[in-house]
C-alpha cells in the first residue's frame, strides 16, 4: 500500500555504517531498512562544500528518499542588532546548501520571546523573516522555510507563532513537533484525539487543505515539567499517545514527512510507520 506519510529520522540513524558514512551513507542505511526520508541535521553549523551537496543531492534521487535540513540551533528572530546578521547567515547558509543536496525543506528553531510579549516579537520576526525569504527568491533557491514548534513557554515558536509567520508570506509552513506541542503547556495537555482534531483543523482553515498533505512533523517522546520540554524520551518511555495523534491525522487525510527524533531513532520511526499502517488501514 502506498502510505501517505513517509518515515525518517531527524540526522543520520545510529546504525549508518562508517563507510560511506556520512550524509550518503545515511541515505542508503535509511532505505535499506524502509525508511524514505532524511532530515540532514546540519544542528552546528553549515560545512559543506557544492561538490558534498551535490554527491548528497544524487543519493537522494538514486534512493527515493527526500530530503530536509535541520539548521543550525543558534538561529534567532528576535536576537539584538549584533546578533542578527549572525544567525541572518546560519539560516541562509542552510538554506543555499541544503537546495544545492536536494532539500526541500528547511527546519529552524525560531529563537526567543527574551521575556517580551510574543506579539511584540513577533512585529520584529516577521519582516526578517520575510527579507530572508525574498532573498532566498532572488537566488532562486527554491525550499520552504519551517520555524519548529519550540517545546518551552518562554521560546518563540507556539502554534500561534508558526502560523503567523506562514500566513504572512511565501515559502514559509511549520514544522509540526506534536512532542513539543505536547510539552510546551507544561501540564499534559495536548495529547488527545480530540486536542490535535482541533490543532488540525485551525491549521487547515488557515493554511489551506493542501498544506495538511504536505506536513512536515517532529515526533518523539518528550519528558518535561511546568516550563515545558526537558528531554526526548523513546516512544516506549513516554506517555505520548501517538496512535491517537495518528487517528486525527487520517481523520484529516493528512500527509507528508514524519522524522523521528528518539533516542532510537530508527527503531521508533520504524515503529511510527507500522503504527501508521495500522491506522491507515482501519480508516
Amino acid at each position: 500500500m502506498t502510505l501517505s506519510f513517509r518515515f525518517g529520522t531527524v540526522g543520520s540513524p545510529s546504525g549508518t555504517p562508517k563507510k560511506p558514512g556520512g550524509s550518503v551513507g545515511a541515505i542508503e542505511f535509511s532505505k535499506s531498512i524502509g525508511l524514505e526520508t532524511l532530515e540532514l541535521g546540519w544542528v552546528q553549523s553549515v560545512r559543506v562544500t557544492e561538490a558534498t551537496c551535490a554527491l548528497i543531492k544524487a543519493a537522494g534521487e538514486k534512493h527515493g528518499v527526500l530530503l530536509s535540513v535541520h539548521a543550525p540551533y543558534f538561529i534567532n528572530l528576535n536576537a539584538d542588532s549584533t546578533e542578527w546578521p549572525k544567525s541572518r547567515k546560519r539560516l541562509m547558509d542552510a538554506a543555499h546548501y541544503g537546495y544545492l543536496a536536494g532539500a526541500t525543506d528547511i527546519i529552524f528553531h525560531p529563537g526567543s520571546y527574551f521575556g517580551n510579549d510574543p506579539a511584540e516579537v513577533l512585529r520584529v520576526a516577521l519582516p526578517r523573516l520575510e527579507a530572508c525569504i525574498k532573498e532566498l527568491q532572488k537566488k532562486g533557491d527554491k525550499v520552504i522555510l519551517r520555524p519548529e514548534i519550540m517545546g518551552k513557554s518562554a521560546m518563540l515558536g507556539s502554534f500561534e507563532d508558526t502560523l503567523a509567520m506562514s500566513k504572512s508570506m511565501e515559502m514559509v509552513q511549520p514544522c509540526l513537533d506534536f512532542a513539543h506541542l505536547h510539552a510546551r503547556p507544561g501540564d499534559g495537555t495536548m495529547n488527545s484525539y480530540d486536542e490535535w482534531s482541533r490543532l488540525l483543523d485551525r491549521y487547515g482553515k488557515n493554511l489551506g487543505e493542501k498544506a495538511l498533505k504536505e506536513l512536515h512533523i517532529h515526533l518523539s517522546g518528550i519528558e518535561y515539567g511546568p516550563k515545558g520540554e526537558k528531554k526526548h524520551l523513546s516512544l516506549a518511555d513516554a506517555d505520548l499517545k501517538y496512535k491517537d495523534l495518528f487517528k486525527a491525522l487520517e481523520k484529516f487525510k493528512c500527509g507528508g514527512r514524519i522524522l523521528c527524533e528518539s533516542p532510537i531513532m530508527e527503531e521508533d520511526a520504524l515503529n511510527m510507520k507500522k503504527a501508521w499502517m495500522k491506522a491507515s488501514a482501519e480508516k
